[in-house]
């Protein structure tokens, strides 16, 4: 059994009579990724067939409190101070801590964030 992808330069490479290794696939040693193909990750190809290739993908993607769409945004100024005022006046009534202030200027409070202290802020008034 021989399986060639055209496309890719990627070749199967075990047809085995004994115990079988999966997947198992050959690259020769000056492959390059062909043009239209994308790698999704850094592939280390050893000299060696003693040691395993590698495939390190790191995970881009923005952790849940971290996406820009969750972020608070605001269509006017005048909304945007009437909230920071809202928070501002419940850490001097010490209902909330100061970190809010300064998390609501520099614009990593999320949506969340704000729904959840209006109610942490009428539970404790």
């Amino acid at each position: 059994m021989m399986f060639r992808s055209n496309q890719t330069g990627i070749t199967w490479g075990g047809d085995w009579v004994g115990s079988i290794d999966r997947p198992h696939f050959e690259v020769k040693s000056n492959w390059v990724i062909p043009k239209g193909y994308k790698l999704e990750g850094q592939v280390i190809v050893p000299t060696s067939s003693a040691v395993k290739v590698q495939l390190i993908v790191e995970d881009t993607k923005p952790k849940p409190n971290e996406k820009d769409d969750d972020k608070m945004k605001f269509t006017n100024e005048t909304t945007k101070a009437a909230v920071r005022d809202y928070i501002k006046q419940a850490v001097d009534k010490k209902l909330i801590d100061k970190s809010w202030v300064d998390k609501f200027d520099n614009g990593t409070m999320t949506t969340g964030d704000y729904e959840g202290l209006k109610l942490i802020i009428a539970q404790r008034s």
